[in-house]
């Protein structure tokens, strides 16, 4: 699929991701820009680099108010209170934050207390996203994590105590060793917990990490699956809709921050390693930011043109883009949603559509498309459906 030139007619939500790369202990599982956090965290350095960085990207966006804010890692929950807080002044005095934004912290709960929790809240910091894994110690021990299981429950009651109303608990299935009931176990704790949002997602050994040389022992597919539908009937049953891969909430609590992804839409990344897609319409353009990931060099160049790596996405590749983030999302999108952030009309890509229904991979009509529960359950076939040049 090529087109002569994309026409993008209106500009998309932009969001705003910060990136803290620094974490107590590498995982052996993690294949994210994280790195073993120094005796002294160098705070107000990052700091100040990462208000150069944003400077850098100011052009991109003028004027363009910032939809939701998440601070990923890493563990950002390491810094202090007084470091994000003059972050965030930063933030303010360059940029428009919509009111009642959303701003997701990441948090491990072998680095966290109460009181830290309720200084996060107070800088207006109004949903977490805590990264139990697992309560069982075995478990966690067997992921590397440097938590046990009561300290991953008491890391949600300080939650609850320090006032949010709104967080998420990472929960991983198919762990080394995991049968149907250790895994159920872990489901109905982090349901007892109440939290608004839960992420349930399946181990997966990513090349570049310490399991990925050496593989543990984990569940074959039969139980694997049977690991995966018994959680997602007990978290339906305990009122979480799942309305992606791997999100589930409670009414009115869906991530707006990753939606924004799902949807295709806009978001600066700042910070080592980060990320960012720009439309650009004065250009008929998408254009994508990588920054250095060593913490260190990107202290140094943060601000200049060696801080970061642009990249046009070629025309023939949006549309695969664009389905790779969409069709995560169990109710679809709408062809106008498509032609809006694609720039495109979606008759350039009907003959990969046609495809794809005739597998039995989506359905699709003149007001939605989506994956059928073959499709989602399969998703990188329905994704080679969309492959530029195929």
């Amino acid at each position: 699929m090529t087109t002569d030139m994309l026409n993008f007619t209106s500009l998309p939500p932009l969001a705003l991701y910060i990136h803290i790369p620094w974490c107590v202990r590498k995982c052996p599982y993690c294949d994210f820009n994280s790195h073993e956090a120094p005796g002294t965290l160098p705070e107000t350095e990052y700091v100040d680099a990462l208000i150069r960085d944003l400077e850098q990207d100011l052009p991109l966006i003028w004027g363009r108010p910032i939809t939701s804010i998440f601070i990923g890692g890493g563990t950002p929950s390491l810094f202090s209170a007084e470091a994000l807080d003059r972050l965030f002044s930063g933030l303010r005095a360059r940029l428009k934050l919509l009111p009642g934004i959303e701003i997701t912290l990441e948090a491990n709960p072998g680095t966290v207390e109460a009181g830290k929790f309720r200084e996060f809240h107070a800088l207006g910091i109004n949903r977490l996203s805590i990264g139990v894994q697992s309560f069982q110690d075995a478990q966690l021990k067997a992921l590397g994590r440097i938590h046990g299981g009561r300290e991953a429950i008491a890391a949600a009651e300080a939650a609850h105590a320090a006032g949010f109303t709104d967080f998420n608990l990472d929960l991983m299935h198919g762990l080394p060793g995991q049968g149907v009931e250790q895994g159920m176990a872990d489901v109905r704790q982090a349901i007892a917990l109440q939290p608004s949002h839960i992420s349930y997602y399946q181990l997966t050994l990513e090349p570049n990490t310490l399991f990925h040389a050496r593989p543990p022992r984990l569940p074959d597919d039969e139980l694997l699956a049977d690991i995966e539908e018994a959680g997602q009937a007990l978290l339906a049953d305990a009122g979480y809709v799942q309305y992606e891969v791997s999100a589930y909430a409670k009414e009115g609590f869906r991530c707006a921050h990753n939606l924004n992804y799902w949807e295709f839409g806009d978001y600066l990344g700042i910070g080592a390693g980060a990320h960012g897609k720009i439309t650009l319409p004065a250009e008929q353009r998408i254009v994508r930011r990588a920054r250095i990931r060593n913490p260190r060099d990107f202290q140094q160049h943060a601000g200049t043109a060696e801080a970061y790596e642009e990249t046009v996405v070629k025309q023939a590749d949006v549309a695969f883009e664009f389905m790779l983030n969409a069709l995560r999302l169990k109710d679809g999108f709408t062809p106008h949603l498509f032609q809006e952030r694609a720039g495109m009309p979606l008759g350039l890509i009907r003959d990969a559509m046609r495809e794809a229904e005739s597998r039995g991979l989506i359905d699709w009509d003149m007001r939605r498309i989506k994956p059928t529960p073959l499709g989602w359950r399969f998703l990188n076939d329905l994704m080679q459906c969309f492959l530029p040049d195929r």
